[in-house]
């Protein structure tokens, strides 16, 4: 019971982290993407990538988010 307790407590002071945490991706893939140098298929991915977590991050999928922008931000190299 007490570990039941104990990750429900986690997952509650991490959603909110995980959600502050998107606004911040999106505008550093946003910063980025007007010095980029990428491909036409690199660019058309990480906009894909990037309106995806967009979504997510509305939809309150923050986890999805944070990882979705994640592979954005690998891509250019932030």
């Amino acid at each position: 019971m007490k570990k039941i307790i104990a990750l429900a407590a986690a997952l509650a002071f991490a959603t909110p982290a995980l959600a502050a945490q998107c606004p911040g991706d999106m505008a550093a893939i946003d910063a980025a993407l007007g010095t980029a140098s990428l491909t036409d298929e690199q660019m058309a991915e990480v906009n894909e990538l990037r309106a995806l977590g967009e979504e997510q991050h509305a939809a309150g999928s923050h986890a999805d988010s944070v990882e979705t922008l994640a592979k954005a931000r690998a891509i250019l190299g932030i």
